[in-house]
């Protein structure tokens, strides 16, 4: 690039090539001509403004015969392209060598995108040019006009959040929000010299929580950036008396501890949400807090306490005209609905548990709510994975994985990928169902999450034992047992040693292991008060013992896995 920027000197050429590093697209020709147009922009167009079309055209042609310009395009003869490599070259230039001349290309640049569109664009297409207008503006240092002039009232259509409900386009939300702030520091808004172009507080708390929320719907629920984002906007809510933004930035912290820290932690944070609830005497708060602590003693395999939680969150929300907020990626009650089922399971309430799981899942699509609709086609994967129904385990993981490949949905695309896996394996092809519980346990580790990884864990071991590879499968639960206890993961502890009571039976261990893993599964379960585990593991110690007696077992005893 330097020998071309040698060839050509400080010309007329190099400004061209230096406005075409503005754009990530083929520039058009009226884009262009706002950068051309009277008076000049210092250290840029001013070998180039007041062109003759002979004049343009030759330096033009200039640099298509240097191959910094790719040829003509018959259909759009006025737009100029280059390779990304000279536009990302010359764009850094301008950027970091020119600065005035930057902000001015992006000011104007700004202002030609924002009448470009529609004042109310209804589809992706039309609202592209408004995204152009933001980062524009925010490159320019409009930080406070590109928010409240097109971001909030023709982007997001105030809070109807349009294009992030109805478009469903979060990732082009995150691009274009990521402007605000500084480079690759999401808790940290920029700040500007254009006088009256400072975020307000209000306004970096409203960037922060829509950062937060499109960051965990689009990252998974341990994104460390929305975490960032939520601890910032914690203070912000404080001195602005905003109760109910903090109990989502709080939220969001609980949401994010509970996907990577020990369970005593994420009980502190449930406590606090708990807290503001009741100061406050708001419903619609008091849903959040029933989440957080259902979701939270769940996992903590207190089945009974949770259901009682979520219990009260849904006639909460049943009891009057409570609207979801729309600065969470996750409706409370939906969430609440799916906890509540997995509890009706553990408690031996099954006709209940369809019912509420149908019930999740027609509320998310009632709201449009996708992230919802997710978790709840999880959930209704897993229960019919306790039914042992692998046939519609498959349908749902295979709604989830669309649903998610549509709306970029990282984690719950792998949490479908390991449901596939299992459906497949518990149906007799292991071949194929063991690398997508693999490649699905893979792209869940990259989303951060470790503390919900026993689970998964324990579906690879099913389907490695099914799999003649029991050896591999005691291996899993080791390490499925290690994370739980890191975690203070218990809700599924009374199955990881049932589990292993299978497989060393399996692969004719000592009795006494083998019995004093199927007997601590017994106890897990009915302390927990899981009737469902609890005769589960029964069920499978009365056969090891039936074995062990009529020695039967050879080598090993070969119990059934379900």
């Amino acid at each position: 690039m330097e020998s071309y920027q040698t060839w050509f000197g400080e010309g007329p050429e190099m400004s061209v090539l230096r406005m075409l590093g503005l754009f990530d697209r083929p520039a058009g020709e009226k884009a262009l001509g706002a950068l051309l147009k009277s008076p000049a922009i210092p250290g840029l167009t001013e070998s180039l403004t007041d062109l003759s079309q002979i004049e343009w055209r030759t330096i033009v042609a200039k640099l298509r015969r240097a191959r910094l310009l790719a040829d003509e395009d018959p259909l759009d003869p006025g737009h100029l392209d280059t390779h990304p490599l000279v536009r990302e070259y010359f764009g850094e230039q301008l950027r970091s060598q020119q600065t005035d001349a930057w902000k001015e290309c992006n000011r104007r640049l700004y202002h030609y995108y924002r009448t470009l569109a529609p004042q109310l664009p209804n589809s992706f297409r039309e609202m592209e040019p408004l995204f152009s207008a933001v980062i524009c503006g925010c490159n320019a240092g409009l930080f406070r006009e590109a928010l409240h002039e097109v971001y909030i009232p023709r982007i997001q259509r105030g809070n109807t959040y349009f294009v992030a409900n109805v478009l469903g386009a979060r990732g082009a939300l995150l691009l274009v929000l990521a402007h605000f702030f500084e480079h690759g520091r999401w808790g940290s808004p920029m700040e500007t010299a254009v006088e009256g172009q400072s975020l307000t507080a209000e306004d970096e708390l409203f960037i922060l929580m829509q950062a937060g929320s499109y960051l965990t719907a689009a990252r998974g629920l341990a994104a460390p950036e929305a975490r960032i984002c939520y601890e910032r906007a914690e203070p912000l809510c404080h001195s602005l008396g905003r109760p109910l933004l903090l109990c989502v930035a709080l939220t969001g912290q609980w949401r994010y501890s509970l996907h990577t820290d020990k369970l005593t932690a994420t009980m502190r944070i449930a406590e606090r949400i708990h807290s503001l609830a009741q100061e406050q005497n708001d419903a619609a708060l008091m849903i959040e807090a029933y989440r957080a602590l259902a979701v939270t003693l769940y996992c903590s395999g207190d089945f009974e306490t949770a259901q009682q939680y979520a219990t009260r969150a849904v006639q909460t929300w049943r009891s009057g005209n409570i609207q979801p907020n729309t600065e969470n990626p996750l409706t409370p009650v939906v969430v609440c609905l799916c906890y509540g089922a997995g509890s009706e399971w553990h408690l031996g309430e099954m006709a209940s548990c369809q019912a509420t799981i149908a019930e999740a899942i027609s509320l998310a699509k009632e709201l449009n709510d996708m992230n919802a609709l997710a978790i709840a086609l999880a959930w209704a994967a897993g229960l019919a994975a306790n039914e042992r129904n692998p046939a519609e385990v498959d349908r749902l993981a295979s709604e989830l994985i669309e649903l998610s490949t549509r709306h970029n949905f990282v984690y719950w695309l792998a949490s479908g990928a390991i449901w596939r896996g299992w459906a497949r394996s518990a149906s007799g092809d292991t071949t194929e169902g063991i690398p997508w519980i693999e490649q699905g346990i893979r792209d869940f580790r990259a989303t951060g999450t470790t503390p919900q990884m026993p689970i998964w864990l324990a579906l690879k071991a099913e389907a490695l034992h099914l799999a003649d590879r029991t050896s591999e499968a005691l291996e899993a639960i080791s390490e499925a047992e290690a994370l739980a206890e890191r975690f203070e993961q218990r809700s599924f502890c009374a199955q990881l040693h049932r589990l292993r009571g299978v497989f060393l039976a399996a692969v004719g261990a000592d009795e006494t292991q083998i019995e004093a893993s199927l007997c601590a599964a017994i106890n897990i379960a009915k302390e927990q008060k899981s009737i469902s585990l609890a005769k589960s593991a029964e069920a499978t110690y009365a056969g090891y013992l039936k074995q062990k007696e009529s020695g039967s077992g050879g080598r090993g005893f070969q119990l059934p896995l379900w």
